[in-house]
């Protein structure tokens, strides 16, 4: 019997970086398929659920993000760019999106070449370790040899074959398993959300006997 977690994950998500450790070690840890199914972020697939006159949310995540990071010992700073082209101030989200497709693509032709949280490690480090321009250069090539795989054939193969059928399954399942947020993980049809939340998933692993590696 295979059994299957699906990780829901944005590269827009601070939280979604902050998991990418527990989840390398998740899936060295038990015998389980560890699938990566990147998703847009909520500003992009669901803009009608963006904190609109009310700035507790947002300030809250300012100052969780920041200290969730340093509990964990990780490098951080807030993304430059954004890989979401959006005004704070407003929460309007730009028609123009330079980044997110392509990193959210670049997701699904990672997992297909079967290093998609390896891929999901290494970006992220790279988008939110705090070093500004992270699109500049060569580092988000750079980040892409380090999971394995190549920058431009993966550029390549995203344009032949559009990804987004791909992302939007992803969106319909994060969907049907009764959550919205990144990251969730999903074992068994249940959902487990947040960074914070990878502990109880590894307890129901082990009562639903998966065998450990």
């Amino acid at each position: 019997m295979t059994h299957i977690v699906d990780v829901f994950w944005s590269f827009r998500s601070p939280y979604s970086y902050f998991a990418t450790p527990d989840l390398l070690r998740l899936r060295e840890d038990f015998e389980a398929e560890v699938r990566f199914r990147p998703v847009l972020p909520i500003a992009v697939r669901s803009k009608e659920s963006l904190f609109k006159a009310d700035q507790r949310p947002v300030r809250y995540l300012m100052l969780d993000m920041v200290r969730r990071a340093e509990f964990l010992g990780m490098k951080f700073g807030r993304p430059s760019p954004d890989p979401i082209v959006q005004d704070m101030a407003t929460f309007e989200v730009a028609a123009e999106q330079p980044y997110i497709y392509r990193l959210t693509g670049l997701g699904i032709e990672a997992e297909r070449r079967g290093k998609g949280l390896e891929f999901a490690f290494h970006v992220s480090h790279l988008i939110w370790g705090g070093e500004p321009g992270w699109n500049e250069g060569d580092k988000l090539a750079n980040a892409t040899a380090k999971a394995g795989l190549d920058l431009a054939e993966m550029d390549a193969a995203i344009l032949a074959n559009d990804p987004m059928p791909h992302i939007e399954a992803n969106h319909a399942a994060l969907d049907a398993s009764g959550h919205w947020g990144v990251p969730t993980l999903v074992f068994n049809g249940e959902p487990f959300f947040g960074q914070d939340r990878i502990e109880t998933l590894r307890w129901r692993l082990e009562k639903s006997g998966v065998p450990k590696r």
